[in-house]
């Protein structure tokens, strides 16, 4: 993007008296802009695709200083507008100031990611079209911004999907930010079809610290993937945060641990960023490649027993017995067959100890006979590959969700008995990190 030397790209008629005398440009090409007492500037933080391994755009954000040349919070100049009108001129001027800032950095292959005010976001059907204007007068494909609104703050549902669509239409991207924060829910995700969702920074100091919020994330980032948006985490600031970008299969990645907003934001080259990106990557198989190593190993002996405990069961011996091999064994739960149709017949057979450390409120899952379970994976998968043992990923078991690690694999295995083909199951305790005694 080749920016010209002067503003006269912005739109000659904004709908509010005009623009241009707010802003500047210098003669390094920057552009800053003045509202009331205020100095405004632009910086760009970079937002990078893990995949790609390097930055694929830029957030763009206000920085503001007062008539003394002190910095203060861009929020303070966010409220300065008490009245609809004002609030669209600060709006208006920072979208031009940031796309001019933005194109003068000439970065042609990355999307400009653009904080609009939930007020301002709702009412763009219904304010014209400046900022169509505004991309067509500086030659910049629609495609490049990224329009980012907090959904949570926006009460009217009917007026947020009518201003998606509308901006939609106009050719920009759409961005949820701060999920999880608030009133988020994937309800409205499912209705919006945002094209990017930025999880919210809390999410992520918590999962670092908290092993189950830890689980929950990657099944948060697979419900958002499914919903048909990519997702990033921003507010990395820590390696064991970008580790945890990567655990959770997040598409994009934001934070001071690999750069900080300025107003030239390195995004090409080597640069450091690209190095913590390498760096990441090397660690990411040097600490995930052992475990499943380790984990993997763990499971043969497992494998094994289900193996022997399904050859006796189709030589006609007692399930009791058969499964006993299995059920001495550390971290083996229990065992239970499925007819061809899912349906579990017999009793469910509970390692020692199991039955005791049961939760009594929920009692009414604990006889699970004629339970259906043929919506399982592991079910499913042991008739297509008979003969073979199966390994579930690891999730929440109903019949122990009461307990604080309740987190499990199934391993299965179709058998064939006087009564008809069926499937042994066998639950075994799930564990992040196997002790170092396992090791």
């Amino acid at each position: 993007m080749n920016a010209p030397s002067d503003l006269s790209w912005l739109p000659p008629q904004t709908g509010i008296g005009g623009i241009e005398h707010l802003l500047r440009r210098a003669a390094t090409g920057e552009t800053s802009a003045r509202f009331r007492d205020f100095a405004l500037d632009s910086h760009f933080q970079p937002i990078f695709s893990i995949a790609h391994g390097r930055s694929v755009g830029v957030e763009a954000l206000l920085r503001a200083r007062d008539a003394g040349g002190v910095n203060v919070p861009p929020l303070q100049v966010l409220a300065l507008p008490r009245h609809f009108g004002d609030k669209l001129l600060l709006d208006r001027l920072l979208e031009a100031m940031h796309l001019a800032n933005f194109r003068n950095l000439g970065l042609d292959r990355h999307w400009m990611f653009l904080n609009v005010q939930p007020e301002i976001f709702v009412e763009g059907p219904r304010q014209g079209s400046f900022l169509q204007e505004l991309l067509a007068a500086s030659a910049t494909p629609p495609g490049t911004l990224v329009l980012e609104v907090l959904e949570q703050a926006v009460a009217d549902e009917h007026a947020l999907r009518d201003a998606v669509a509308f901006y939609r239409a106009a050719g920009c991207l759409i961005a949820v930010d701060d999920f999880g924060a608030g009133y988020s829910n994937f309800d409205r995700i499912w209705r919006l079809r945002p094209d990017i969702v930025k999880l919210d920074r809390a999410m992520t100091t918590q999962a670092t610290s908290d092993a189950r919020a830890r689980r929950m994330i990657p099944a948060i980032v697979a419900l958002l993937h499914e919903a048909g948006s990519l997702v990033v985490m921003e507010g990395i600031e820590t390696e064991a945060e970008a580790m945890l970008a990567m655990d959770s299969d997040v598409d994009f990645i934001q934070g001071y641990y690999f750069a900080r907003p300025s107003a030239r934001p390195e995004t090409s080259g080597r640069t450091a960023a690209t190095n913590q990106l390498d760096r990441l990557w090397t660690a990411y198989r040097q600490d995930t490649q052992p475990e499943t190593d380790r984990h993997r190993d763990a499971m043969d002996g497992y494998r094994e027993a289900v193996r022997r405990a399904a050859i006796q069961l189709q030589g006609g011996v007692d399930a009791v017995t058969a499964c006993r091999g299995f059920l001495g064994l550390p971290r083996a739960i229990r065992c239970f067959v499925l007819d061809d149709g899912g349906v579990q017949h017999g009793p469910t057979l509970d390692a020692c100890g199991v039955s005791e450390a049961r939760d009594p409120r929920f009692a009414p899952l604990a006889d699970a006979g004629g339970a259906n379970w043929s919506r399982r994976f592991y079910f499913r998968r042991a008739l297509q590959r008979p003969g073979t043992v199966q390994l579930s990923r690891p999730y929440l078991s109903m019949t122990d969700a009461s307990q604080p690690a309740s987190q499990r694999v199934t391993l299965s295995i179709s058998v064939d008995t006087r009564n008809g083909t069926g499937v042994l199951c066998a639950d075994v305790a799930w564990v992040d990190r196997l002790p170092n005694e396992a090791r």
